[in-house]
Order: structure tokens, then C-alpha cells, then sequence
């Protein structure tokens, strides 16, 4: 029986300080996108207003993801293999508290963008949700063997477009974001001791 050979890793394992600084500068450029996007092409961001319904709802719907993203997980062979590559490459290096920055940092910038501004430029309906999803799953690809997460990001940025366009309020995927962020990468560091 021939022996198998482990896959090598296509980066080398990122440390602490180049995991946030990378957090930090891609939060950043996200941000100076959407405030470019804003000015040069004239778009009313939608709202973020701060309701306790609303925030209600993010929670409830971030709640919802991390257990969907636990079943596909499960069940999804290739889901779980690019996940747990991409997770091992992030959140590895990464102290608890620096969790924080990992929930609040993607989930302001990149809500922002795809649903703040993208969203209402390309139209608040299946179109404007399918081309600022699809953009939102891209960003998530690392290599083309991360093809699964790409997958799994575009149908959540899917999730979070219409749960915007159902609310108006651009705090419910912001507020889905952070929380699912926190709680997946919570459970995966709890999990890899």
C-alpha cells in the first residue's frame, strides 16, 4: 500500500503581529474603498441605527450562521478541509483577546462595503444582493483550493444582503458579522486545545 505524503502548506504559518496587522491594514483599505466609492459615485450608504430589535436580530442571525456553518462543516468534506486551513492560518497565532479584532474589525469594514455600499449602488434587490455577494465570497479566496469557502462566503453575503434589505438597517448583518466571527473563532480556539 503506497504512503500517503501530508499536503504542504501553500503559505508558511503567518505569526501574531502579521495576522493583525494584515486584520488591520485590509479593514482600513476596505473602509478608504467605501468612503472613494461613496464620494465618487454619489451613493447614499444605507443606515446603522442602533435598536434593540435590531441588534436582537444580528445576534439572532449570527447565532443562525455559526450553527448552519457547524452543520456544513459536518457534512461538507471540502468545507471543512478549506475552513480549517484557513482558520489554522488566521486564528492559530492569535490570543483570545485578539478575537475582538477579528469580530469587530471584518465585521465593520467589509459590512460596510458589500452591504453598505455595494449593495445600494448595484440595487437593493436580487441582482445588487448576487453581485455584492459574489465580491464578498472572492475576497474571502485565498487559493483556488479555497474554492468551498468561497462558496460558503458568497451564500452568507447573500444572507446578510437580504437581511439588510428586510430590516433597512445596515447594524443587522454588521451585528451577524461581528458575532459570528467571534463565536466560529472562540469555538475553533477552544477546540484546537
Amino acid at each position: 500500500m503506497a504512503q500517503q505524503v501530508p499536503e504542504t502548506p501553500e503559505m508558511e504559518p503567518l505569526t501574531r503581529t502579521q495576522v493583525l496587522i494584515t486584520m488591520g491594514v485590509t479593514a482600513v483599505a476596505l473602509l478608504l474603498v467605501s468612503k472613494g466609492w461613496i464620494q465618487l459615485g454619489n451613493i447614499t450608504m444605507l443606515p446603522v441605527r442602533l435598536t434593540p430589535k435590531d441588534a436582537l436580530v444580528g445576534l439572532a442571525l449570527g447565532l443562525s450562521i455559526t450553527a448552519a456553518s457547524s452543520i456544513v462543516y459536518r457534512f461538507w468534506g471540502a468545507y471543512r478541509k478549506s475552513a480549517d486551513y484557513y482558520l489554522a492560518l488566521v486564528l492559530k497565532p492569535l490570543l483570545p483577546l485578539d478575537l475582538i479584532w477579528l469580530g469587530l474589525l471584518p465585521g465593520l469594514s467589509e459590512e460596510l462595503l458589500f452591504r453598505g455600499v455595494m449593495l445600494p449602488e448595484f440595487g437593493l434587490n436580487l441582482e445588487g444582493v448576487l453581485i455584492s455577494s459574489a465580491c464578498f465570497g472572492v475576497l474571502h479566496l485565498s487559493n483556488l483550493k479555497q474554492w468551498s469557502y468561497v462558496v460558503w462566503a458568497t451564500c452568507i453575503g447573500a444572507l446578510l444582503g437580504y437581511s439588510v434589505i428586510w430590516t433597512g438597517n445596515l447594524l443587522v448583518p454588521i451585528m451577524a458579522h461581528i458575532f459570528t466571527n467571534l463565536i466560529a473563532a472562540y469555538m475553533w480556539k477552544l477546540s484546537d486545545r
